[in-house]
């Protein structure tokens, strides 16, 4: 490829980082690309954290090729401290891109080693070596992206052109940008659905140490919205809106909302307003989680068979994320402790919604929560309730 159509290529590499908002899809996305540009064997991103690079993603086309898969992106985790005496370490310290012809055999003197541990553990020999920071528009190095064994034409190991580094350098820095702007963006969702969490909290209960139950629900709707077959954003959304689905409790009387027993049906009729109230708190906004969360505020005690409340809606005529948090609600309320009521095993829980398939639940629904219990599972036993004070009434009501 001539070097025209390098610059080509590298712009439209950048165009589409700038697009890719989740910070693991950008990672795997730039290690691919890196790799493909640079027609190499493999490569990792390290990403800055402190005073460590964490290595974070690596590809190897030819472990792949050997097993007989395609390459696939490895995430890993390790803390690896920031020094001169390692190349990565030493390219993300000193800010300079490392062309290595043989990592074996090393120009005498260099400050770093070659740490063979991934050739001996993968039957794997890496030769050549590309090594380059990644320094945002400040300055500040973000990480570093390494590339092993380049290949030519004939799908021999060579080094690496040195007519490649400027356009690695380039690309590196592109993607330096992406990842702090992804960064900034996993910071932003994080405070936003903290937020979130808190105010859902106090609408429901007033009483924060029921907070386990609203982040149990709303990490239970996510993950029966990918077994929906929802996108990994699309989940997310649902993430975000279902800890809202109780907020119009804001004005609900707490002698009503508070009460261990069972509600008469005036009581019950004004607990039922809860959703009516819920809706008109968040519609009409410009954002999408929160018109979102009005839709799940609306719809998550309506029923399938059409038996349930505000408006009788029934089957597809419910909208679907009203669907996906009435499955997740009722599976916390009833294999968690009430005040009025000892928690079912998640086994027993799990009996119920299935039994309901149909009458109160989605029937797909279900299928997707049955297909999602493990990670709900898990999620239960994360988030566990403790021996403090019981949670008052929930979503049966």
């Amino acid at each position: 490829m001539d070097a025209t159509s390098l610059v080509g290529r590298l712009a439209d590499i950048g165009i589409a980082l700038t697009s890719i908002r989740s910070l693991d899809r950008l990672l795997e996305h730039i290690v691919v690309q890196a790799c493909d540009f640079a027609s190499c064997d493999g490569g990792t991103v390290y990403i800055r954290e402190g005073e460590c690079l964490r290595l974070a993603v690596w590809r190897n086309a030819a472990l792949a090729r050997r097993s007989g898969r395609q390459a696939e992106v490895v995430r890993e985790g390790r803390l690896l401290p920031i020094s001169s005496r390692w190349i990565a370490g030493y390219v993300a310290s000193e800010g300079q891109v490392l062309n290595l012809p043989d990592v074996y055999c090393l120009p005498p003197g260099s400050p770093f080693a070659f740490d063979p541990n991934f050739d001996r553990e993968n039957d794997y020999h890496t030769r050549s070596m590309l090594c380059v920071p990644m320094n945002d528009a400040t300055g500040d190095n973000v990480g570093a992206l390494q590339l092993v064994n380049a290949m030519d034409r004939a799908g021999r190991v060579v080094a690496f052109p040195a007519a490649i580094e400027p356009l690695m350098r380039s690309l590196a820095s592109q993607a330096a940008v992406a990842i702090r702007n992804a960064q900034l963006d996993e910071k932003l969702k994080a405070a936003y659905f903290d937020t979130i969490l808190r105010l859902s909290v106090a609408a429901e209960y007033r009483d924060t140490d029921t907070s386990r139950h609203v982040r149990r629900v709303s990490l239970y709707a996510e993950a029966i919205a990918l077994e929906c077959g929802m996108t990994a954003e699309q989940a997310e959304l649902v993430r975000f809106a279902a800890p809202m689905h109780d907020i119009g409790k804001l004005g609900v009387p707490d002698a009503i909302l508070l009460k261990p027993g069972a509600l008469t049906p005036a009581e019950r009729q004004v607990m039922q307003e809860h959703t009516r109230i819920g809706y008109d708190i968040l519609k009409d906004s410009d954002a999408e989680v929160i018109r979102a969360s009005a839709e799940v505020a609306l719809a998550h005690h309506e029923r399938w068979d059409g038996r349930g409340y505000p408006s009788g809606l029934s089957g597809d005529a419910i909208p679907s994320l009203g669907r996906i948090v009435a499955l997740a609600d009722a599976f916390d309320c009833i294999s968690s402790r009430r005040v009025y009521k000892e928690p079912k095993s998640v086994d027993e829980s799990v009996g119920i919604i299935r039994s309901d398939s149909g009458s109160h639940f989605d029937p797909a629904g279900v299928e997707a929560f049955l297909r999602a219990r493990g990670r709900i599972e898990a999620i239960h036993e994360s988030l566990a309730d403790d021996d403090g004070p019981v949670s008052p009434p929930t979503g049966g009501r």
